[in-house]
This record gives structure tokens, C-alpha cells and sequence, in this order.
């Protein structure tokens, strides 16, 4: 106990504190909903349920794999991350004078990630899921991060495009290419991402002006942004309709219902926008992250239960 004082007051981390913050660098609420998208896909390549040997291990490859690109855009956009409310406890962030984690460690970690990430996927499942998974990394912090997120307020439109490469990599561990349903699975999660993060976006208007972050939001007006939003609902809608050949009818009712939630959400909030009442974007945001969960749920059950 008397050494753990001493650390501290010598601004050393202690072993807890220094593993809660190389696991809040990965971003651990995001992987999840990324591995939602990675199982379905599997399922669907599979018509059926796949090995569990390969889901456990393609599961465990993408989550090292989206780690590395989180800790890698933490590493990147520490600066930003130091000036918002919503992100400024983040670990390189932090204003506390006891580095529990420096900036070197934590780009050490990232690239040890995205080592085992592809040794793992290369040997384990196919190396076609092990290029899909890096070049996640890659388009996330290349093109995304560093790219487009501090240039152009369309960074979102392009750079979302990260979030659909999980689909990919489930199809092709088991079928060792990419389909055209999965495809079709990487675009529901291309055009989803622009309402469901700008509504976010809304809600941290301040945060990102204040970082110099050119989100919509900060360079549109509520009515633009609430117009584009709806707008792109509606393409997701579309767009996961016409996953209802591959996923059956069970899936095309399940897609229609949670496609009438999603946009009667976002019209919600078109609405609040042009009558003048306050907005309420985060209702849209918590909408749109449970639609993507159980769209993707509605892609297993209509798989298994087709005949």
C-alpha cells in the first residue's frame, strides 16, 4: 500500500489505472456495435450458423483490428479530444499531469494490435479477411482521421465508410470472397452512419466548433442538417429492403418495421427543427444505434427461420 502512494505521488500509474486506460483507448461501446454487423454477415454468407471456431475467431480479429484503429485515432486526435466535453477524460487527453498512458505507448499498442489482428485472421480465417480488416485501419485513420475529419464538413459521408468493412471480413472468413449481399450489408452501414452521427454531432454543436471540427452541424443550420439527415434515413431504408431476397420475408418485415421506427425518428426531429421547438437530436442517435443492432438481429432470424 505504502509503494502505491509513493507511485502516485510521484505520478505513476498504478497497474489498474494503467489497464482501464489502454482498454478506454480501443473505445470499447464502439467495437461492439461494429461486431453487431460481423456475426449477421457470417450467418448470412454461411445460410445457416457457421462454425464457432471461425466466429470466435473472426470476432476476436476485428475486435483487435477495430482497437488498433481507435487507440490510433485517440493517438491522432489528441489535441481535439483535449477540447471537447464529450471526449476530453479520454486517455491522451487528459489534462491530469500523471500520464497514465504517453502518446508512444499508445501508438506501440496500436501497431501490436494490428500485428496480431493480422496474423491471427491471416492464418486463422483467410487473408482476404486479414486485408479487410487492416485496410479498415488504414481508410479509418488515413482517410477518415487524418483525411477528412478536420477539412470538410462531408468527412462523415466518405469516412463512414470504415464502419462497413466488419461485414465484409465476416463474409469473406467464410466464403473467401466478397458477395454482393455483403455488399449490399457494407452499404445499410454506409448510409446510416451520416444521420446517426450527425445527430450526435447536434447535440456537441459546441464541442466540435470549439475543436475546429467542420461537422455539419457546425457549418449548417439545424434545418439543412435535420433535411439531410432525413434523407439519408430514407436511403437506409431503401437500402436494407433490398437485402430481402438474400435475408428472406421474415427479414423484409422486420426491416420494414424498424425502417418506419428509424424514419419516424428522424422526422421527429425534422419537425422540432422547423415548428422552433428545441431539438432533441440524441433521441435520433439512441433510435438509430438500436435500428442497426436489430436490423442486423432481423438478418440471423430471417436466415434461420427461411425455408
Amino acid at each position: 500500500m505504502t509503494v502505491v502512494r509513493q507511485a502516485r505521488s510521484r505520478g505513476v500509474p498504478t497497474r489498474g489505472r494503467a489497464v482501464r486506460a489502454y482498454v478506454a483507448l480501443t473505445k470499447p461501446r464502439i467495437i461492439e456495435l461494429l461486431l453487431v454487423t460481423t456475426v449477421p454477415a457470417m450467418v448470412l454468407a454461411e445460410r445457416g450458423v457457421p462454425s464457432l471456431t471461425l466466429v470466435l475467431t473472426t470476432l476476436v480479429g476485428g475486435t483487435l483490428a477495430a482497437a488498433s484503429a481507435n487507440t490510433l485515432n485517440c493517438y491522432f486526435d489528441r489535441d481535439i479530444d483535449a477540447q471537447m466535453h464529450r471526449t476530453r477524460r479520454r486517455p491522451l487527453a487528459a489534462t491530469d499531469p500523471e500520464y497514465v498512458v504517453s502518446p508512444q505507448r499508445s501508438l506501440v499498442f496500436a501497431v501490436i494490435l494490428a500485428a496480431v489482428d493480422t496474423v491471427l485472421l491471416g492464418f486463422a480465417v483467410n487473408w482476404l479477411a486479414a486485408a479487410l480488416a487492416d485496410a479498415a485501419i488504414v481508410f479509418y485513420i488515413v482517410v477518415y482521421t487524418l483525411g477528412l475529419k478536420r477539412r470538410t464538413s462531408s468527412n462523415i459521408v466518405i469516412g463512414g465508410a470504415a464502419g462497413c468493412f466488419p461485414a465484409l471480413v465476416g463474409w469473406a472468413a467464410v466464403t473467401g470472397r466478397v458477395g454482393l449481399p455483403a455488399l449490399l450489408l457494407a452499404a445499410v452501414v454506409f448510409v446510416w452512419t451520416p444521420p446517426h452521427f450527425w445527430a450526435l454531432a447536434m447535440r456537441y454543436r459546441d464541442d466540435y466548433a470549439r475543436a475546429g471540427v467542420p461537422m455539419l452541424p457546425v457549418v449548417a443550420g439545424p434545418d439543412v442538417v435535420t433535411r439531410k439527415i432525413l434523407t439519408y434515413a430514407c436511403a437506409t431504408v431503401a437500402v436494407s429492403l433490398t437485402l430481402s431476397p438474400y435475408a428472406g420475408p421474415v427479414y423484409a418485415v422486420c426491416a420494414a418495421g424498424l425502417g418506419a421506427w428509424l424514419l419516424s425518428s428522424a422526422w421527429r426531429l425534422r419537425a422540432e427543427v422547423t415548428s422552433g421547438r428545441p431539438p432533441r437530436p440524441m433521441d435520433l442517435f439512441h433510435v438509430s444505434n438500436s435500428y442497426l443492432a436489430l436490423l442486423f438481429v432481423a438478418v440471423v432470424v430471417g436466415v434461420l427461420l427461411r425455408p
